[in-house]
């Protein structure tokens, strides 16, 4: 082991069979006791061991019982190259949150390339996977874009995209930028996602452009456990030589 901390060479003993499949979801870990007695080292040794697989998301700790190997969760893909260009929360059920006029500031104004106190529409809608939360999309757009008709967020058809949504009221998007990241989870995000507030989540901002001016952000937030994000690249076909 070298000068490598005991509590890592434990972590690899235990890590491999999760891996490999030889210890099934649901399996129970030996105690920190019997890994110490196990393995020559201290309780303290094995506890971090223990602690670091569930860092990383491969072992649970339920209290008063122990450790057991976690359940692999259910993966929903969202496709970033769907020609709609965006989606929202497809393919996840959706449950619309309803759409609200609201002023813009910091960054959603920065985003949309106006001054703080432009009225905006806000509009949220929850990704769901058999009745549970998984990710939340959250959009908006400059109200003077489609206020005073029937194609604000409000009163167009939900199932017809941004894209077609804002063409059908003259502004022609034309180019899309996307932003993918890591942040904590905030309110009133987590109430709503029913997680914890400061849990990494997976954060994809997008961004629909007519020419050089934004005519809607988005934020899509997801369980980082569920959520993953799909790119299929074209790529241009090289001439054949002579």
């Amino acid at each position: 082991m070298g000068g490598r901390p005991r509590y890592l060479w434990v972590a690899d003993l235990l890590r491999r069979p999760i891996l490999n499949g030889e210890l099934e979801p649901g399996s129970r870990l030996p105690s920190r006791s019997r890994l110490a007695r196990t393995y020559g080292v201290s309780e303290q040794v094995s506890r971090h061991a223990l602690r670091l697989l569930v860092s990383e998301g491969l072992v649970e700790a339920k209290p008063g019982s122990g450790y057991y190997v976690r359940t692999v969760p259910q993966i929903h893909r969202f496709s970033r190259t769907d020609r709609t260009s965006g989606s929202g929360v497809d393919p996840l059920g959706r449950e619309d949150l309803g759409t609200c006029t609201e002023t813009a500031c910091g960054l959603v104004s920065r985003r949309l390339g106006m001054r703080d106190g432009v009225r905006v529409f806000r509009t949220r809608c929850l990704g769901t996977a058999d009745g549970v939360p998984v990710a939340l999309h959250t959009a908006w757009e400059p109200a003077a874009l489609t206020q005073g008709t029937l194609r604000t967020p409000a009163d167009a058809d939900p199932a017809a995209s941004v894209l077609q949504r804002l063409g059908a009221a003259g502004v022609v998007v034309d180019r899309v930028v996307e932003e993918v990241g890591v942040r904590p989870l905030r309110e009133p995000e987590s109430s709503l996602l029913h997680l914890a507030p400061g849990l990494p989540v997976l954060v994809v901002e997008r961004t629909h452009y007519q020419g050089r001016r934004p005519v809607e952000t988005s934020d899509l937030v997801g369980s980082i456990d569920h959520c993953r994000l799909l790119y299929r690249l074209s790529l241009a076909r090289q001439p054949r030589q002579g």
